[in-house]
């Protein structure tokens, strides 16, 4: 690749991957006011952040799509997505870094809290939402001053946050049998969809027929399977085109391609456009 996209531990600084039940937070402040309020693509690839704005104006970018958020305000980052924050200057709210092991929370597979931890997104908070998420984040904050990794107190309160700001979201839906199985071939499709694997190989690891896999995502999701894993590799595709400065081939060759004209054929039949409309 002739660039990649920067990739992050916490907000805006430096790499790696942090130990299982990592948890961080910090003011907008600390670290954007240091970068002119701005703070660049990149991506946490063994992280989710939430970003609270409790007073005045992001604006957030996320996997290629700007919103505009106004306070009070929350974004959900899923781990790897590409994002970045220009705030007005003197915005204040707080960051949450939580390792991708922080789902485990989680009590069982139907449980919103997945769902917002790997789906992510960006919403206006209500009052009371805010006001309660606020007081979290500010407890956490002072709990970090006497930092003991892994914390239990301090991983109680995140939750509590993160279930606040995503009150009313995710909610009913299928059989927890279902949940279970679908996250399961979501978590398979982010291993494999490089190795552009077929049809066969999800089922028989989910133990599951074809035709009984092709017809849960139709039900859930709305699509195919291969739609599913197809939708994955044009999105990685897309990332590398819009923030790196690698060439299409180059793309192509990155994520299993062997013919680039194929690759931008499959681009242009997933996205709607061309591999060079979504370059830098």
């Amino acid at each position: 690749m002739a660039a990649v996209i920067p990739r992050y531990a916490l907000y805006g600084e430096g790499d790696g991957i942090a130990p299982g039940g990592f948890a961080h937070i910090e003011t907008i402040a600390e670290r954007s006011a240091l970068h002119d309020w701005e703070i660049g693509a990149h991506r946490h690839d063994h992280f989710v952040q939430v970003l609270l704005v409790e007073e005045g104006h992001a604006s957030v970018t996320l996997d290629g799509e700007t919103t505009e958020l106004e306070s009070p305000g929350r974004v959900i980052v899923p781990a790897a997505a590409v994002h970045g924050f220009r705030f007005r200057q003197g915005t204040r709210g707080f960051v949450l870094t939580l390792s991708t092991d922080f789902s485990t929370r989680a009590v069982g597979a139907g449980d919103p809290l997945l769902t917002m931890l790997a789906q992510g997104g960006i919403a206006q908070l209500s009052a009371e939402a805010a006001a309660r998420a606020l007081w979290l984040a500010r407890e956490m904050l002072g709990l970090q001053q006497e930092w003991q990794q892994q914390d239990p107190l301090f991983l109680a309160l995140a939750e509590s946050l993160i279930r606040t700001i995503g009150r009313g979201e995710g909610g009913a839906g299928a059989a927890v049998g279902d949940d279970q199985r679908l996250a399961r071939f979501r978590q398979l499709v982010e291993l494999h969809y490089r190795q552009h694997r077929d049809l066969d190989f999800y089922a028989d690891a989910l133990g599951l027929t074809r035709r009984t896999l092709s017809r849960l995502t139709a039900a859930r999701l709305g699509c195919s399977p291969m739609d599913l894993i197809h939708r994955r590799l044009a999105l990685e595709a897309q990332r590398l085109l819009r923030y790196t400065n690698a060439t299409a081939t180059q793309v192509a060759a990155e994520l299993g391609f062997d013919d680039p004209s194929y690759f931008s054929r499959f681009y242009l039949r997933i996205t709607g456009r061309r591999p060079g409309d979504d370059r830098q």
